[in-house]
């Protein structure tokens, strides 16, 4: 009963989806304050009947309803509970409902936290809100319904892919869509303001914070990916720039672009054009992601469907969307007349190279990640387009954006000097060289990736660092900490997200250039040296988990003869999907991982065992750590809860007729 309960839900809210597209849309253009009012009523409806329904497939998940398709099809009687709650979302109909029900949340917050907006604009967002919640209610009803039953229901379920048997797997696809859907909101202002013919200062600052929640959130996902790519698949790296991983970073940079825009927008009133552009590419590109995982275009681990019918109606979705609202852009660019003129030595112009090496590099994946596509459609050849290319192409971009970075961060709007803003970055420019030498003098026989990386990344932490003291004014230091203390949150977040780039940046460059390999066979009670560490195969045991078999190792890490810690690599086999998984043992460190992988057993006893030294690997995770706090922090500054609507003019409304 509640799974047909959780259906009728479904059907229901695509009904009042069109509600809200079709009535707050009529009530703006005709200023019928009861019709845009029911697009906010109708917002929260939807979410409130998806949320139900998002409630009853988990129902039907964790009491292992095996009459509903899709539990039998991702679920197990012995699976953990945590599994059976993540099988909501770990499967192509679950993730769709997940999708639309964070669609919905966002819809309901423009409703309920948008009251500072102009009636009129409010009621526009929310109708292009509910118009993209109709096309994926729509998708999901016609070809993806979570709540088909079976006419014979079977004894147990099929179980889930085991390699989303996982604590990162379960809670990564959440915050990912959150950052994904996140990007809607962005697209729904811009097409709202295209509608109105209307940017201004105050648009941009009504923008800005939808658009670092839905980054926030896209960091967070994109980092939990990473983390778990990094210790569940055994393989010891934390990016493969697969097509699935690029979907996912290419709306990442085009909002960390848009951000930096929409900054212009409010300070100067420039840049209008580019800012609805790119709000536009952002929401794009977070739909050819959906494209890429749903379609069966590509074959990976994150894909979720293989079904080319399902695809063809997300290519309509994308093309509907995306090529409506660039066509109401071309009629409305004349609109967009920037009013802020800027000196080409500038924070504007910083900030317009900012969003260019974004952007471009941005293109660099989508081109890298469907060339082989194109190549298989046009010409019938098979390529692949992996990790030399990414590295080659997209790298030097971001060297060029960490070089400009602090000294963007530090120079005058309108006119700058460069000279003059270098000036203080001098001790951090010292420093950060000094810091690279150092690296380049001690290490043997590398590249200079290392110490390149690594002055890189100090270069960026100590310019943040400079820029919040420059914001101190003059006086004595007890006065500028004072200061300090008292700058805007945006400051502050605007340096701990700069300082946690910098810190990532330095910590994939020292991992890429110092880490050490060694592969070898072992017998139980051997032992070798890693970097300084001496590694014992001390035990190999076979277990049972509660739902798969498993081959566990244990290795002894001690150093100097001291002990260490100790580290249980496994290899899992899972009976009822009939796949094996690897788990890799990790002696998590401040500066240095030390990572092991059990392999197969040897015709004479032995087994094969891959180790890593891997020097500042949490590193990686500690600055995206950073990036999303400096985020949160800049969210929670008081000018982006007061925001600019109390400037804004008000709409007389008249009743509707």
């Amino acid at each position: 009963m509640i799974v047909e309960l959780g259906h009728f839900a479904l059907i229901l809210a695509l009904f009042v989806a069109l509600i809200q597209t079709v009535m707050p849309l009529v009530g703006a253009q005709k200023r019928w304050s009861g019709w845009m009012a029911a697009g906010e009523a109708a917002a929260s409806v939807q979410f409130m009947l998806l949320t139900f329904s998002f409630g009853a497939l988990t129902y039907a998940f964790v009491t292992s309803d095996f009459s509903v398709s899709l539990v039998v099809s991702n679920s197990h009687t012995l699976k953990p509970m945590l599994y059976k709650v993540s099988g909501v979302w770990g499967n192509h109909e679950g993730s769709l409902l997940l999708w639309s029900l964070i669609l919905a949340l966002f819809g309901a917050s423009v409703a309920w936290f948008g009251s500072n907006l102009p009636p009129t604009l409010r009621a526009r967002v929310l109708a292009v809100q509910g118009s993209i919640g109709v096309a994926f209610l729509a998708f999901m009803l016609l070809t993806s319904n979570p709540f088909l039953r079976l006419e014979v229901p079977p004894f147990n379920g099929q179980d889930l892919n085991p390699l989303l048997q996982d604590p990162g797997l379960a809670f990564h696809p959440p915050f990912l869509y959150l950052g994904y859907v996140g990007m809607s909101v962005a697209f729904s202002f811009a097409v709202a303001a295209l509608i109105e013919g209307r940017v201004d200062a105050a648009w941009g600052r009504w923008v800005r914070p939808w658009t670092l929640a839905a980054w926030i959130f896209l960091t967070i996902g994109i980092a939990l990916g990473s983390w778990w790519a990094y210790y569940e698949l055994g393989w010891g790296g934390f990016w493969f720039w697969d097509p699935v991983e690029n979907a996912s970073f290419m709306p990442w940079l085009i909002g960390a672009a848009l951000l930096h825009s929409a900054i212009v927008v409010e300070k100067r009133e420039a840049l209008k054009a580019w800012t609805i552009l790119l709000a536009i590419l952002a929401f794009g590109f977070s739909l050819i992601g959906t494209f890429i995982v749903r379609s069966g275009v590509i074959t990976s681990v994150h894909a979720f469907a293989n079904d080319p019918e399902r695809g063809v109606f997300i290519l309509l979705i994308l093309a509907f969307f995306m090529g409506g609202a660039l066509m109401l852009f071309t009629v409305r660019a004349s609109a967009m007349e920037a009013k802020g003129l800027f000196a080409p030595v500038s924070r504007e112009s910083a900030l317009v190279a900012n969003n260019l090496l974004l952007a471009v590099s941005c293109m660099v994946v989508f081109v890298g990640t469907i060339w082989p596509l194109v190549a298989e459609l046009v010409w019938d050849r098979k390529l692949s387009v992996g990790e030399p290319f990414f590295n080659a192409a997209f790298t030097p971009f971001m060297v060029v954006l960490a070089l400009l970075l602090p000294l963007g961060a530090i120079m005058p709007w309108k006119r700058a000097v460069i000279s003059r803003s270098l000036r203080p970055l001098m001790p951090a420019m010292v420093l950060a060289v000094s810091l690279g030498l150092l690296a380049y003098a001690l290490q043997t026989g590398r590249s200079a990736l290392g110490p390149v990386g690594l002055g890189l990344g100090a270069w960026v932490v100590f310019g943040a660092l400079t820029d919040l003291w420059q914001r101190s004014g003059r006086g004595s230091i007890n006065n500028r900490v004072g200061r300090i203390m008292r700058l805007p949150r945006a400051d502050w977040g605007k340096a701990v997200a700069h300082g946690g780039f910098g810190v990532t940046v330095f910590a994939v460059a020292a991992m890429m250039a110092w880490q050490v390999e060694d592969i070898r066979t072992m017998n139980v009670g051997e032992n070798f040296d890693l970097k300084g560490y001496t590694i014992t195969l001390a035990s190999v045991e076979d277990e049972t988990g509660p739902n798969y078999y498993t081959t566990m190792a244990a290795f002894d890490i001690t150093r100097d003869g001291k002990y260490i810690a100790t580290v249980h690599p496994e290899k899992r086999v899972y009976p009822v999907a009939a796949m094996p998984t690897t788990e890799a043992g990790i002696d998590y460190g401040f500066t240095r991982d030390l990572y092991v992988v059990i392999g197969d057993a040897q015709d004479n006893g032995s087994w094969a065992v891959r180790s890593y030294y891997k020097p500042f690997a949490n590193w990686i995770w500690g600055g995206s750590i950073l990036m999303s706090l400096g985020g949160f922090i800049s969210l929670a500054d008081r000018r982006y809860r007061v925001a600019a609507g109390n400037r804004a003019a008000k709409i007389k409304a008249v009743p509707a007729e």
